[in-house]
């Protein structure tokens, strides 16, 4: 598998979701949400190498564990610093980064990212620099995504804004196609192995031609013979919200034949009143979401 992933936190506990997408030229982690004692049993090293952090939503039991990602990363330059959220996440953190005494930070240089997400797929980002102390707040970009939020090295991430009388993101992780040669097409068109095979994957869509071993050929003709595509896999981490009628008509569509979906369940099929009062979905909900999504 290219993408793994680890539930973190205790059963009845905070609970966060670290997923590791391994493209074969680089491993990026990214971590959905940061609960108490969620990081606990990961090793420094594995906190310094997330590449980002997603929030669902900012309410305590999935926010409690920050100032131990924020304590081992604060002065992290090796990475990016980028933190996703719904709205209101970066004023949210912006007082977290100010919460503390800082006075040993001129000499320090790290930024820091973070981008509210909203329902209608604009992400607004605001910067932030340790040198700082973190005082100022820089709007940087305001972008229409269409819900595809974040790209990294062979993999994308796309959100969706759900109900949890408060928005909750729900997000999905997609890793890129994979795209293979086909040895025995190669073999019968008497072509061999080399640096062109990376020409022809990249400059799939273009109509010009290639030369190879002093032959020219269709650039688009040769990529449908020879190359072969492998669906990338995917996973989807949603929770803390209702499973309304309209909401899970579209997330049947944002999910669907997803690979993985980490998705909350509470609450029992009796206990649907409570779970609707509270903004909450419950196991049989979770359950038909992922048979009609085809998951």
């Amino acid at each position: 598998m290219s993408i793994t992933f680890e539930v973190l936190g205790a059963p009845g506990k905070d609970n966060a979701l670290l997923v590791l997408v391994d493209s074969g030229q680089e491993q990026s982690r990214l971590l959905f949400d940061c609960g108490e004692n969620c990081l606990s049993n990961l090793g420094v090293s594995d906190v310094k190498s997330i590449h980002h952090l997603f929030f669902s939503h900012l309410h305590m039991d999935h926010i409690s564990g920050f100032d131990t990602f924020f304590r081992i990363n604060y002065s992290r330059d090796s990475l990016e610093n980028h933190i996703w959220g719904p709205p209101k996440t970066s004023t949210i953190l912006h007082h977290r980064f100010r919460g503390f005494m800082w006075n040993l930070h001129q000499n320090m240089s790290s930024s820091w990212l973070i981008s509210n997400i909203s329902d209608n797929g604009v992400v607004e980002t605001y910067k932030y620099e340790l040198n700082d102390a973190f005082e100022t707040e820089q709007k940087i970009s305001s972008e229409n995504t269409n819900f595809l939020i974040c790209k990294g090295t062979g993999y994308s991430v796309y959100a969706i804004t759900l109900n949890h009388n408060t928005p909750s993101i729900g997000y999905l992780v997609k890793e890129d196609d994979h795209l293979n040669i086909d040895i025995s097409k190669l073999t019968s068109l008497g072509l061999h192995p080399g640096p062109w095979l990376r020409e022809l994957k990249d400059n799939a869509n273009q109509p010009e031609n290639i030369t190879i071993e002093g032959r020219e050929f269709s650039c688009k003709e040769l990529y449908d013979t020879l190359i072969i595509r492998t669906k990338g896999e995917s996973i989807a981490y949603l929770t803390d919200f209702l499973m309304d009628e309209s909401t899970f008509t579209h997330l049947i569509e944002f999910l669907y034949k997803c690979d993985t979906i980490i998705c909350e369940s509470q609450y029992r099929e009796t206990d649907q009143d409570l779970a609707i009062t509270n903004y909450h979905t419950t196991s049989t909900q979770s359950a038909k979401l992922a048979k009609q999504a085809k998951a």
